[in-house]
């Protein structure tokens, strides 16, 4: 089922196949290449963000496609290393959330957070990490997620933000998309 997340866009979430391998990695491509880095930067740090069919084996990976089929957005998370995640705490890290910039502010990263959100509270987690690219920290504050502070300069990355699953349950249909969209599967 699609649903709408904005006048313009609508979309459904699925769980990504290998087959989805190359259009996801296009989408990547497309997101790193809209920061503002040098191009250099970019081009040399792109294989690093990219996936391959193994890590289906390794990591949740979820896509957002259109009605026709194109993946507009994706998102991935695994397990987080508990030395990375606040003192006490058992979370998932958000590997990577990334929308193809002809797709912004459609709701479609919203809903790609939302459903990883999910994923921590039926995994009875304690929250969500993310290490941001460092123009994102907008997108995540806007979204209850709080900056964790640099504890030890050799070992957090200055980007991290922490979502705290406080409550059990479904999370708040509002929460997904700024224009008042919901996620749905498409299974």
């Amino acid at each position: 089922m699609f649903m709408t997340a904005g006048a313009a866009c609508l979309f459904g979430l699925r769980p990504a196949a290998s087959r989805d391998i190359d259009a996801l990695n296009r989408v990547i491509e497309r997101a790193v290449m809209s920061w503002p880095l040098p191009e250099r930067v970019k081009w040399l740090s792109l294989p690093s963000y990219l996936y391959q069919s193994i890590d289906l084996d390794h990591l949740t990976i979820i896509v957002a496609e259109d009605m026709a089929g194109a993946i507009l957005g994706v998102a991935a998370w695994e397990a987080a290393n508990p030395r990375d995640l606040p003192a006490g705490k058992t979370g998932l890290l958000l590997h990577g959330l990334y929308v193809d910039p002809d797709h912004w502010h459609r709701g479609i990263g919203s809903c790609l957070l939302v459903r990883a959100k999910e994923a921590v509270r039926q995994s009875n987690c304690g929250g969500l990490l993310v290490k941001a690219q460092a123009q994102a920290g907008g997108f995540f504050q806007a979204r209850e997620m709080e900056l964790l502070p640099v504890l030890n300069a050799g070992r957090d990355y200055a980007h991290r933000y922490w979502w705290e699953s406080a409550t059990p349950g479904p999370l708040r249909q509002s929460a997904c998309g700024s224009q008042g969209g919901t996620c749905a599967d498409k299974t």
